[in-house]
């Protein structure tokens, strides 16, 4: 069975190579560079095995990409203090939705306009729309990539009406289909990254409802929420551009 990697991180810049992969289940690091060819070298090496390889990568590679702590205990916060990273966060808010429905929407009266096939009696001056308006005022940007697929479940078409309300007070909503987010090798995990130094991964019930987050503040983590983002971002499609692809 192929082993499930995570991409950790290059320090080539751009070409790939070298490179820091981890496996998500056994926790193994796997380094892949330019071997070493130096015969001289390589017999000064110690414990070097039959079938080994040794490689050259730069010093930063391991530092910025190799794991920091061996059994790192999970921060969880609650729904309040989640909430509490919407005022105190200083430029960017960007978040990556990949849930196929969210129970939260579908408690709402505007899921059930929706569902109903009645026009959706958007509220424009509600506690999020008032936020994203203050902060943004501020100069502070609200960021989102929305994975669909194909075809959309109706959870996802609602968020798809949603964005029109959200853009309209400040924020900056994208759409991705899920099998280009599969291609380009990203996570199925839900987040929050704020300024590009912490993330918020979202915790959810087995009846998608919202529970708390797991706060990531270490830089080797948060730079890999940073990477899945621009990724995402440079792919994805602004939703009115996407909506109107649905119908053609």
């Amino acid at each position: 069975m192929a082993r499930r990697l995570r991409f950790n991180g290059t320090g080539s810049g751009g070409d790939g190579c070298p490179a820091v992969h981890e496996d998500m289940d056994s926790g193994e690091i796997i380094v892949h560079g330019p071997p070493l060819t130096d015969p001289e070298d390589i017999a000064r090496l110690q414990h070097l095995g039959e079938g080994e390889v040794p490689i050259v990568v730069p010093r930063n590679l391991l530092v910025d990409f190799g794991p920091k702590e061996g059994d790192r205990t999970p921060r969880m916060i609650d729904l309040a203090e989640f909430s509490k990273l919407f005022e105190t966060f200083e430029h960017t808010a960007w978040r990556l939705e990949t849930r196929r429905r969210y129970a939260s929407d579908e408690a709402t009266e505007t899921y059930a306009q929706f569902i109903a096939g009645q026009p959706i009696q958007w509220d424009y001056d509600d506690a999020w729309c008032t936020k994203v308006r203050n902060q943004t005022a501020q100069g502070k940007r609200f960021e989102r990539v929305r994975l669909v697929d194909s075809p959309p479940t109706p959870g996802q078409l609602f968020l798809l009406e949603n964005a029109k309300r959200n853009c309209a007070v400040g924020e900056d909503i994208r759409s991705l289909w899920r099998e280009d987010a599969d291609r380009l090798h990203l996570p199925a995990e839900d987040f929050w990254l704020f300024d590009s130094r912490y993330a918020a991964l979202l915790v959810f019930d087995d009846d998608d409802n919202l529970l708390g987050a797991e706060l990531i503040t270490e830089p080797v983590a948060v730079n890999r929420y940073a990477q899945i983002r621009d990724a995402a971002w440079h792919h994805a499609v602004k939703y009115d551009r996407f909506t109107a692809g649905l119908t053609t």
